[in-house]
């Protein structure tokens, strides 16, 4: 279901929970509203349509991805970049990594580790800083 974009600063800057297997339901409304605001947005954290859980979803192309408890357990490359959200006013200065490797479970809870890069990486740095309380 299309949920509305959470706008709150003070819910956006708390640390999201673990998500578990029954918040399945949150991963089909990110997906659902990340379609519908796909020409404003390329990834959305769970936080952002009001639910404090550590899940994320982004862009790939053609394809929508859901990655669930993520976290980076490596990066290289450091770059200055600027950013905008979905959820704030304007854009931001912000430090991100041209590499990325991250450790998640998918929508079925499988666990995989992979290695991301360029615009994909930093798309996904942005959502986990969501799930960090971090706003961009």
């Amino acid at each position: 279901m299309i949920k509305p974009i959470n706008h709150d600063t003070n819910f956006l800057s708390q640390k999201a929970e673990l998500a578990t297997k029954s918040d399945h339901d949150v991963v089909v409304d990110l997906l659902d509203t990340l379609k519908a605001n796909s020409k404003d947005c390329v990834g959305m954290a769970a936080n952002m349509i009001g639910i404090n859980k550590r899940i994320i979803v982004f862009s790939m192309g053609i394809m929508d991805v859901a990655m669930i408890n993520p976290t980076i357990i490596k990066k290289s490359g450091e770059y200055s970049t600027t950013e905008g959200c979905l959820s704030l006013i304007g854009q931001r200065q912000t430090k991100r990594y041209q590499n990325i490797t991250v450790k998640y479970l998918d929508s079925n809870f499988q666990e995989h580790t992979q290695m991301f890069a360029d615009f994909i990486a930093q798309i996904i740095q942005h959502e986990i800083d969501h799930c960090e309380g971090i706003l961009i």
